[in-house]
């Protein structure tokens, strides 16, 4: 007799209510396998949030450091470049402009030349675009036997500096003697014992000492210096100089060659000397305070990337962890929980001999009876994995609130990857649950009825 059909939704329902263990245990261990998938992935989702969070922090809190840095050493750097060059103006002009015709062996010998050149020289040098040198000082020198005071002495005369007119106007570094005034050497003063404001007579000229120069064990202990105008006047130099004094810019390169190239351009007919001494101490007194100010910069950026990189270690030595973690116990947790479904599913298989005969006898197809049994095997799927993420929600809230977090929960369950997990869990465990309950689901197919009944 055909049997007529059967609610499998109600079959279903029925195997459910009447056979709670065997629903409840696998339903739990699904619920298990669910809870441990999701929290092993939100843990490590969790750390790598961390991670973004930490290495974040640490580079906005570095990059700040650093450009605190950089502003407080290039204002160091600055400070202490322009204390340098204040020391290093001391050592006084390290260029020496003169007359072509000019001869060096008398210069050496004399510490003068008895060459000429215009004063208009000193004023087409200012007037120009020169870029090499700076602070430009036309001077008259002259070595004379001073009957005064009976010895001979450096005589130099010098108007103060002429401004590089398309330069910003810089603090001389030497100021102009006025008329009437005289600068002297510590020897001489030591010699006569004279006096800052005496009076000094010299070639029959009277001149109040302005200053007294501090002793330098050079020359210049010899010499006296007044203005320009007199000393014209008295060596009847009416309009010509000896010489033009400047102080050479912090170049590249071949500093001297450069500066040679553009004052020939400039002033044709003349020669150019390096005092190198001094242009030597000068730049390598700028280059050491431009390295002690890179130097410091260039540590805390090691030391910035040294934290990094030991962080990133570190954070990644704790997501190593976490995968191990998975990657270790989520093949146990699924085979174990498929040999409870499976086991639970024979089992009830072999309890329910005679109902599934009955369920022959009254017509019921195999088709509808394998149904039976995976349907219960795919509620058992949904709703362990939906209990197991719902466990897993809870486990994680409560983690969250025990204490201050670098990320919050709201965070974790933006991310992708965990919005997939919790739709990929319960189709997994679902499938696991359908693979587990197959063969228990066709061990009872394969029953026979008759055999069945007449056994029981």
């Amino acid at each position: 007799m055909q049997a007529k059909p059967f609610g499998l939704f109600n079959w279903i329902t029925k195997e459910i209510r009447f056979r709670k263990l065997s629903f409840v245990v696998p339903l739990l261990a699904i619920a298990a396998a669910a809870t441990m998938l999701f929290v092993s992935e939100a843990y490590l989702q969790i750390d790598r949030l961390e991670t973004d969070q930490i290495l974040e922090r640490i580079e906005s809190e570095g990059s700040e450091s650093i450009r605190i840095e950089e502003d407080r050493v290039a204002k160091a750097g600055e400070a202490l470049q322009d204390t340098v060059r204040k020391q290093m103006l001391k050592l006084g002009f390290n260029i020496l402009i003169l007359p072509e015709e000019a001869d060096t062996n008398e210069l050496h010998l004399n510490g003068s030349v008895s060459a000429t050149m215009p004063y208009s020289y000193a004023e087409r040098l200012a007037n120009s675009n020169i870029v090499t040198v700076n602070h430009l000082l036309p001077t008259i020198t002259k070595r004379i036997h001073w009957p005064e005071g009976n010895t001979d002495i450096v005589v130099i005369g010098t108007r103060g500096e002429i401004p590089i007119m398309h330069k910003a106007l810089k603090q001389p570094m030497l100021d102009a003697i006025g008329a009437g005034e005289i600068v002297i050497g510590a020897g001489i003063q030591s010699k006569l014992d004279l006096k800052k404001d005496g009076t000094l007579r010299m070639l029959g000229r009277d001149f109040v000492i302005s200053k007294i120069q501090p002793e330098r064990g050079s020359i210049d202990d010899v010499t006296v210096w007044i203005g320009l105008d007199t000393a014209q006047e008295m060596f009847g130099m009416q309009n010509l100089i000896h010489a033009i004094l400047a102080l050479e810019c912090e170049c590249t390169g071949d500093r001297i060659t450069e500066v040679r190239r553009e004052i020939s351009q400039i002033l044709p007919g003349t020669k150019v000397i390096e005092r190198y001494s001094q242009a030597l101490t000068r730049a390598e007194a700028r280059k050491e305070a431009q390295r002690s100010a890179e130097s410091s910069l260039q540590m805390l950026k090691q030391e910035h990337s040294i934290l990094v990189e030991r962080e990133k270690k570190q954070r990644q030595q704790i997501e190593d962890q976490d995968l191990r973690f998975r990657s270790q116990w989520t093949p146990v947790a699924i085979l174990l929980t498929s040999c409870i479904v499976g086991a639970l599913a024979f089992h009830n298989v072999r309890q329910r001999r005679s109902e599934i005969g009955l369920m022959r006898a009254i017509g019921m197809r195999s088709g509808q009876i394998l149904v039976v049994f995976l349907g219960k095997a795919i509620v058992i799927g949904i709703a362990g994995s939906i209990l197991g993420i719902v466990v897993g929600v809870i486990f994680l809230w409560l983690r969250f609130k025990t204490g201050p977090q670098l990320v919050e929960l709201w965070e974790l369950f933006q991310l992708p990857s965990v919005q997939v997990s919790m739709l990929i869990i319960p189709v997994l465990m679902t499938i696991l649950a359908l693979l587990a309950s197959w063969l228990a689901a066709f061990d009872a197919i394969r029953q026979d009825a008759a055999k069945v009944l007449q056994y029981d």
